[in-house]
């Protein structure tokens, strides 16, 4: 079955028709999938014969195939639907699992998730689990995408900006994403999507009132960055990612006070910190001391000085972030308070701080500002437009 429904076109020159559908990685390293519908399960494989199962279906990777409720099927790709939709439940390995002396996966650990879907889903066969990608009308991915992203509870105005930053970040990376197997990670990787978990009338709402609506910059969608909390400057994007994006720009943000991501404290163990960079392949000994060395217009660090019984090492803020864990250190805008046993930084904000600042646009809203001047705020010098009156994304400048 065909995997994209969209038309790519020359970038930056020809309008291009709107997306009728969107493949998100809802996961990957899945070792066993359990699908359930209120019908039957319609199941196809690569060669687009299929079958009615129901009233449930267990999926487990298996040799260079599946076992589908015990039947083996030879095929690298099974694709599924339901009539009224599909609920997933899969366990996924942690990225150190293999296989026993028959072919079976096995892992050390497992993390198990439940999302209920629309659309298609396509289980696609990759190292020794599979990936389950969600083939879902891109309205549809917006409505999951809002109330994982923010709360549905907030402002009517807050919603839709949420909702046209999401659909226009969707759009930017389908375009970039023709050699790949899915579009967008249903994750923090990307935007959080959590299927039709959490949808409710203000979501709903939310996504109709702003239907097709992107932001674009010279005719093409943007890349919508947004994060949780700036408290202060938002980021300059060539200071987060190396790459410039005109609209991208650091602006003021004293709107997110009320963010209980405001200011913070975390601490954690240097033997993790050493732990991980050296996994990450950055050569280091014993840490004796860790100090910003350089920081962004915006305030946060830059670069980091680390000390170490082998020598020095230059880490990036975004590093130190990946190798502790970005929910461990919420950002870069922290002070080190202490170096022993443990590390401890006391810091403001959560988020890589670029474009719209999402409890920044809630107190904007609930200020009356309407989303369109919210987005306009964020993502200066962009407009909205219709998807079907834009051009293809020109890749940013490295």
């Amino acid at each position: 079955m065909a995997v994209v429904v969209g038309v790519l076109v020359t970038l930056g020159t020809a309008p291009l028709q709107a997306a009728q559908s969107l493949r998100v990685l809802l996961a990957a390293d899945v070792v066993k999938l359990d699908v359930q519908s209120n019908s039957s399960v319609w199941v196809s494989d690569s060669s687009r014969h299929g079958k009615a199962v129901r009233p449930a279906v267990r999926i487990v990777p298996a040799g260079k195939g599946f076992m589908v409720n015990g039947v083996r099927m030879m095929h690298e790709q099974l694709t599924l639907q339901g009539e009224q939709g599909l609920t997933l439940t899969f366990v996924k390995a942690d990225g150190t699992a293999g296989t026993n002396g028959r072919g079976a996966i096995k892992a050390a650990t497992i993390q198990r998730v439940t999302v209920p879907v629309s659309g298609l889903v396509h289980v696609v066969r990759r190292g020794v689990g599979a990936l389950v990608i969600n083939q879902v009308d891109l309205e549809e991915y917006v409505k999951g995408v809002v109330p994982a992203e923010v709360n549905s509870s907030w402002h009517p105005e807050m919603l839709k900006a949420q909702a046209v930053a999401a659909r226009t970040y969707a759009l930017y990376q389908q375009m970039l994403s023709a050699n790949r197997d899915y579009d967008v990670v249903a994750s923090v990787q990307d935007q959080v999507y959590r299927g039709k978990q959490g949808v409710d009338g203000a979501v709903l709402k939310a996504v109709e009132e702003t239907r097709g609506l992107v932001l674009t910059y010279q005719g093409a969608p943007i890349y919508a960055a947004f994060s949780s909390t700036a408290a202060g400057l938002t980021e300059d994007a060539v200071n987060v990612w190396s790459k410039d994006y005109p609209y991208l720009k650091g602006v003021e943000c004293p709107f997110d006070l009320a963010s209980p991501y405001y200011q913070w404290t975390a601490s954690f163990r240097k033997e993790l910190l050493e732990h991980n960079l050296r996994q990450q392949g950055f050569p280091i000994g014993m840490i004796t001391a860790l100090t910003p060395s350089s920081f962004s217009r915006g305030g946060r660090v830059a670069t980091l000085r680390v000390a170490h019984t082998e020598g020095e090492l230059i880490l990036r803020g975004e590093e130190l972030r990946k190798a502790v864990g970005y929910m461990v250190v919420p950002s870069t805008q922290f002070t080190v308070e202490s170096v022993g046993s443990e590390i401890v930084l006391s810091g403001y904000g959560a988020g890589h701080a670029v474009g719209m600042c999402q409890w920044g646009a809630k107190e904007l809203a609930e200020l009356g500002y309407p989303f369109s001047t919210i987005l306009s705020y964020y993502y200066p010098d962009t407009q909205l437009q219709d998807m079907a009156l834009t051009k293809a994304p020109i890749p940013p400048s490295s």
